[in-house]
């Protein structure tokens, strides 16, 4: 029986190997790690699905796998072939899939290299061979990110018949651009705009520049990104470019803060728990996003609606020095000072080490973003989409203010909001901002649990 990828966490359709944990002519035990994937997320491990000997391994580490692609080969039982079988054998056993498979190729589009099923009267189109095998020629989805498939749907376009030009066939955002651009071109040159005869249009990124060689000037090196640089870089690509960004800014007066945790720093730390400034202001923003709700809100894709969220999770970006991991405290509102400040060390522990599962980094509604343990002060955070709205936090630092008619030095935390336009107008926006400092400077929700 063939070992192959399962379904991954939400959001993740590829993963790279980093270890094998078995070599050929070796027998496993049933549930026995066989491999560990590590994926934009988190580093998992791959159960063998039946106890067996190791026939033949078709991966080495460093290889980047999609879902469905084979990691080696058992002899001996058949084991649970449910959990992680392979989906080309599911799909050949499901009629309903057959059906959709059907339907889905009927309308696809003619041309010169496509030949006719005389039994089913579909046209299939053959394309070039990926690390699934057919799996795109029975109806399985390209693969693409999910927000990639959702542009293509919102303009009509099958991806199908868009070549991807990362590794096994992977469409980008920019294939997808390239695409359009060449039936728009294709069109204009016909006289005719009809852009959904797509057979006339070759499929494929459009011609690029040629690289710059840039050792012309000198020694470089090359150092290829990790799965979770390239996942964060896709992301933060997608959010600016579908999400209309606005930051305000603002400074925020830190003295009735820095009392409660002088007063509470001991009692903590007796309990095993570091008391930082952070969870002083979730609780602040607790209640601000209570407040005000839409900025606890997503908008749906169409465009229509508006998704107002009655629970509070907030993601906690951490820097792992790869790329920002965003674990997720869920029920914030719902949670003491100390739960908050416990949970918040603990996920950012997890982080690092990249031991946090998927449950732990879904399902968050507002994100805070806080490089003051690192310094700055200022700065633009991009939206974690679909979210609307997320809190920037720089490093605090002492300045001259005027308070009453006496000038005081104070320490002063530098943040910013950075929001969707099509959801917050700028009214509001600075209604929230206020809202928060005036909590933040009242010592947040709660000045003792």
């Amino acid at each position: 029986m063939d070992v192959v990828v399962p379904q991954l966490a939400e959001g993740a359709e590829t993963a790279t190997v980093v270890t094998i944990l078995v070599k050929a002519g070796a027998s496993v035990a049933k549930d026995q790690p066989i491999a560990e994937l590590e994926t934009a997320k988190a580093i998992g491990q791959i159960p063998a699905p039946a106890a067996g000997k190791v026939e033949k391994i078709y991966v080495k580490v460093g290889d980047e796998l999609s879902v469905g692609q084979k990691i080696l080969s058992l002899s001996g039982e058949k084991g649970e072939e449910n959990v992680i079988a392979s989906p080309l054998r599911r799909a050949k056993q499901s009629q309903k899939v057959n059906n959709e498979i059907a339907s889905s190729l009927r309308d696809a589009p003619r041309n010169d290299k496509s030949h006719s099923d005389e039994g089913s009267g579909t046209l299939i189109s053959p394309r070039k061979a990926s690390p699934l095998g057919y799996l795109p020629q029975i109806g399985f989805p390209a693969p693409a990110a999910p927000s990639v498939r959702r542009m293509a749907q919102d303009s009509g376009i099958d991806l199908a018949q868009v070549r991807g030009s990362e590794r096994g066939g992977r469409i980008t955002l920019g294939d997808l651009r390239n695409y359009v651009q060449q039936l728009q071109k294709g069109a204009f040159e016909s006289g005719n705009d009809d852009i959904s005869q797509q057979s006339q249009i070759p499929s494929g990124p459009a011609p690029q520049a040629p690289p710059i060689d840039f050792s012309k000037w000198g020694k470089v090196t090359r150092q290829p990104l990790t799965p979770l640089r390239r996942t964060v870089s896709q992301r933060m690509s997608d959010s600016w470019a579908t999400i209309p960004h606005v930051t305000q800014f603002d400074e925020v007066d830190l003295a009735a803060i820095l009392t409660l945790r002088k007063k509470q720093e001991a009692e903590f730390k007796k309990k095993g728990v570091h008391l930082t400034l952070t969870p002083f202001l979730l609780t602040a923003l607790v209640k601000t996003l209570k407040k005000f709700p839409v900025f606890n809100s997503s908008l749906e894709p169409d465009g229509k609606n508006l998704v107002l969220k009655h629970y509070i999770n907030l993601g906690i970006a951490v820097d792992t020095g790869e790329g920002l991991i965003v674990p997720v405290i869920k029920n914030a509102d719902k949670k003491s000072l100390f739960d908050l400040a416990k949970e918040l060390e603990e996920l950012a522990l997890k982080a690092r080490k990249r031991k946090v599962n998927a449950e732990e980094l879904d399902g968050g509604t507002f994100t805070v973003s806080n490089q003051g343990g690192i310094g700055g002060g200022h700065f633009t955070p991009i939206i974690y989409k679909p979210q609307v709205a997320i809190l920037g936090v720089g490093r605090a630092r002492k300045k001259p203010v005027i308070i009453g008619e006496k000038m005081e030095i104070r320490m002063m935390l530098p943040v910013t909001l950075s929001y969707d336009h099509r959801v917050i107008d700028g009214a509001d926006a600075a209604r929230f901002m206020v809202y928060l400092a005036g909590e933040i400077e009242r010592g947040g929700r709660r000045g003792k649990d």
